[in-house]
C-alpha cells in the first residue's frame, strides 16, 4: 500500500487549532497514575508506607514534587524545630528538645534568661516557657535543670539549634547524597592538642531537616554507597535517628547525642531499572516502599483529551522564561514533541528537552528583536541542531556518493537489496542504507550468515536469520530437503550487525537469488519478519526513511525511488517537510506492507505466485538431477 503524504505526520494543524484561549500552568498533566499512588502514600502514616517514584528523563523533579505536595499534603505531617541542650548529667550526651516550628531561636534566648535568673524565682518563668513552647520535652528539660546554674552544667555550651523551620517548607530534596548531607555529622575540634566534640559541632542532615514531613532522595546516588542504604533502612524500621561516632576508628573520642525520634515520609526517586533491582535483591524493600508512583514521559491522546496538554506547555513556557509563543509556533512545537515520542498519538513530557528547544529558538528571535516566538524560529533551531549533529551522517553519505561504499539507487539486480539501518553516534541517530547480497549454490538447504561466521553478528540478528531460514524451509522444503544452499552478507560492514529489522530485506534478497528475479535498487526496505512471512514493526523508522531520502535526493530523485516499511509503523511516521513534499509530488514513495509477498511484488515487479513457481521449478530440476546421478559419482565428484 502506497502511503499518502497526509499520513506521514500527525494532524498537527488540527491540534494547534484546538488550543484554548485561556490556559493555566500545570506540571502534572497526564500523570494521574503516579498522582494516585502518591496520594495513597500521603494518606497513610507509619514506617511501612513510603513510595518509590519513577522519574523519566527530562522531568524537573523539584517542580513536580512541589506541585504534588501542594495538592496532597501528608496527612500525618507534624514539623518541629529541634535543639540540642546541655545535659546536666553528662558533657558528652546532650539531650534533644522539640519545639513548635519557627520557635527555636526564641526558646534559646529564653533558656539563657532562665539560667541567668535566680534559682529561687524561676518558677513563673518555667511556667511561661512550658506554656509558650508546649511540648513534653520542654517541660521535662526545665524540670531537670530547675535547680542548676549555668556554671554547674558540664562543658561551656548551653544549646545548639539543629533544625529550624522558617516558613512553610513543602519538602526536602536530597539529590546529592553523602553521609553528611543525608544523616548529618558531628565534627571534631582540637584544642591544645586535645581532640573533642561539642554542641556547636553537631550538624543535621536531610533526614532531620525533613523530620515530620517529606524527604525526596535520589535512589542512584544513595545506592552508590551501600552503607548509606542500610543505615536509611534501619532508621525507617526503628523510627529512631542515632548519631554516628565523630571521626574515624583511629580517633578515640566519645560524643553521643540523644537519639531523635523520626516520623518521615520518603520519596525514593530513580529509574524503573533501579526499582526492579531493589525489589529483586532487597527483601526489606517491598515492606518499606509498597507504593510505586510511575511518572510517564508521554502524554497519550488515546487516553486523555488534547486540551490539558496546552496547560503543560504553558508550564514549560514559564519555566523556560522565553518570549510569548505566537500562534504559528504551536504546530512546529507539537511536531517536535510528537517526534520525540515516535508515535502519532503521544506527546512528549520531556520538560528539559522542550525547554532547551524553546530557549534556543528564543535566542534567535531576540537576535532579530522579535516580540513573540514564531514558528520559523523553532524550525530554524531544529535545523541548526541537525546541522550541528549531522557531521557523521554527512561523512557516511559522502562515502556513498564518492563510491567508497557501493550503494545502487537505480536499475535492478538479482540477489542484491538496500536494507535500512540506524546508526547512533554521540547520542545522535541517523539512518543509512546498507547493501545486502545473497548467492545460492548446490547444497543441503543451509543458509550461511557470513556475518555470524565472522563473529560480526549479534544475537538478535542471528535469531532473525534463523527465522527466515525457517520460513524458506516451511515454504519450499516441507516434504524433502532443498538441494540449494545460500550465503547472505551485509556488504562493506566492518562492525557488529545486530537487530532483526533487516530480516525482511534478507528474506527478499534470498528469494530473489533463488528465483533469479532482479530487485529494484531504488526501493530500500526495513522490517522484521516471522516464520510465516508476516512483517513486524521496527524502530527508528523516521530516521531510516529520511537517511535514504537524503541519499536519493542528493543523487537526484527520479520518481521510482522509495522505502518499504511495516504497516505497523504507520502510527510512528513523523517525517520532515522535505520528505512529505517529495511524496506529495510523487518523486519519492513510501509503501506500508503486512506480508513478505507484498514486498516481493514491489521489489521485483513479479507476483509472488510466479516468483515461488520459479523457485520450485528450479528446486525440482536440481532434485531430479541429483536422483539421476549415481551416489558414488556424486561422492567422488
Amino acid at each position: 500500500m502506497r502511503v499518502a503524504a497526509a499520513a506521514l505526520q500527525p494532524a498537527i494543524q488540527e491540534w494547534a487549532a484546538q488550543r484554548p484561549q485561556s490556559v493555566s500552568s500545570n506540571a502534572l498533566v497526564g500523570q494521574q497514575r503516579a498522582l494516585s499512588a502518591l496520594q495513597q502514600a500521603l494518606n497513610i502514616g507509619g514506617r511501612y508506607a513510603h513510595s518509590y517514584v519513577v522519574t523519566p528523563a527530562g522531568m524537573r523533579i523539584y517542580d513536580v514534587i512541589k506541585e504534588v505536595e501542594a495538592r496532597h499534603h501528608w496527612v500525618h505531617a507534624q514539623k518541629y524545630d529541634w535543639v540540642y541542650v546541655a545535659n546536666p548529667d553528662s558533657a558528652f550526651e546532650p539531650l534533644w528538645v522539640n519545639l513548635p516550628a519557627g520557635s527555636a531561636q526564641s526558646f534559646v534566648v529564653q533558656l539563657l534568661t532562665f539560667f541567668q535568673t535566680d534559682i529561687n524565682v524561676r518558677g513563673p518563668l518555667r511556667d511561661h516557657m512550658v506554656e509558650t513552647f508546649a511540648t513534653e520535652r520542654v517541660a521535662h528539660y526545665l524540670d531537670l535543670v530547675i535547680d542548676h546554674t549555668f556554671e554547674e552544667l558540664p562543658g561551656n555550651e548551653l544549646a545548639n539549634i539543629i533544625v529550624s523551620h522558617n516558613g512553610d517548607e513543602p519538602f526536602i530534596l536530597c539529590d546529592r547524597v553523602t553521609e553528611a548531607s543525608l544523616f548529618g555529622s558531628i565534627r571534631l575540634q582540637s584544642v591544645e592538642g586535645t581532640i573533642s566534640s561539642g554542641l556547636h559541632l553537631i550538624e543535621a542532615g536531610a533526614i532531620l531537616k525533613a523530620n515530620g514531613g517529606i524527604l525526596a532522595i535520589d535512589a542512584e546516588e544513595l545506592l552508590l554507597q551501600p552503607g548509606l542504604w542500610r543505615k536509611l533502612k534501619y532508621i525507617l524500621r526503628t523510627s529512631q535517628f542515632h548519631w554516628p561516632q565523630p571521626g574515624d576508628a583511629k580517633i578515640a573520642t566519645y560524643y553521643q547525642p540523644e537519639a531523635i525520634p523520626v516520623q518521615i515520609k520518603i520519596f525514593l526517586l530513580g529509574e524503573r531499572d533501579i526499582y526492579a533491582q531493589l525489589r529483586e535483591h532487597d527483601r526489606d524493600f517491598d515492606n518499606l516502599f509498597p507504593f510505586l508512583a510511575d511518572f510517564s514521559s508521554h502524554y497519550s491522546l488515546q487516553k486523555e483529551p488534547l486540551t490539558p496538554y496546552f496547560d503543560y506547555l504553558k508550564y514549560v513556557e514559564e519555566q523556560a522564561a522565553i518570549l510569548p509563543l505566537a500562534d504559528d509556533a504551536y504546530p512546529a512545537l507539537l511536531k517536535f514533541v510528537t517526534r520525540i515520542t515516535d508515535f502519532h498519538t503521544e506527546l512528549s513530557l520531556d520538560t528539559i528537552a522542550i525547554m532547551q528547544l524553546l530557549r534556543e529558538a528564543c535566542a534567535l528571535a531576540r537576535a532579530e528583536q522579535a516580540q513573540t516566538l514564531q514558528g520559523r524560529y523553532i524550525q530554524q533551531a531544529i535545523q541548526q541542531r541537525e546541522q550541528r549533529n549531522g557531521y557523521i551522517a554527512e561523512l557516511s553519505r559522502r562515502s556513498i556518493l564518492e563510491g567508497q561504499v557501493y550503494i545502487q539507487t537505480e536499475e535492478a539486480v538479482v540477489g542484491q537489496i538496500n536494507g535500512l539501518t540506524v546508526v547512533t553516534a554521540g547520542g545522535h541517530e541517523f539512518g543509512e542504507p546498507t547493501r545486502i547480497t545473497a548467492t545460492v549454490h548446490y547444497g543441503d538447504g543451509d543458509i550461511i550468515d557470513i556475518d555470524r561466521k565472522s563473529e560480526l553478528s549479534g544475537n538478535i540478528h542471528t535469531k532473525g536469520v534463523m527465522i527466515l531460514s525457517a520460513y524458506i524451509a516451511n515454504v519450499f522444503a516441507r516434504n524433502e530437503a532443498m538441494a540449494l544452499s545460500a550465503t547472505i552478507v551485509f556488504e562493506q560492514s566492518y562492525h557488529e550487525v545486530d537487530g532483526d529489522s533487516a530480516s525482511l530485506a534478507e528474506l527478499c534478497c534470498l528469494l530473489s537469488a533463488l528465483a533469479e528475479a532482479p530487485i529494484q535498487q531504488g526501493i530500500a526496505i526495513t522490517g522484521a519478519v516471522d516464520q510465516f512471512g508476516r512483517v513486524q514493526a521496527i524502530g527508528a523508522v523516521n530516521e531510516k526513511i529520511e537517511g535514504y531520502f537524503e541519499l536519493c535526493r542528493t543523487r537526484g530523485l527520479n520518481g521510482s525511488q522509495g522505502v518499504i516499511i511495516p504497516q505497523a509503523n504507520l502510527s510512528q511516521l513523523n517525517l520532515n517537510d522535505d520528505v512529505i513534499a517529495a511524496v506529495a509530488d510523487e518523486e519519492f514513495h513510501i509503501y506500508a506492507i503486512n506480508d513478505v509477498s507484498e514486498a516481493l511484488e514491489l521489489l521485483t515487479q513479479v507476483q509472488q505466485k510466479q516468483l515461488y513457481e520459479r523457485i520450485e521449478q528450479r528446486l525440482n530440476e536440481l532434485q531430479q538431477g541429483e536422483r539421476e546421478v549415481p551416489w558414488w559419482r556424486r561422492w567422488f565428484e
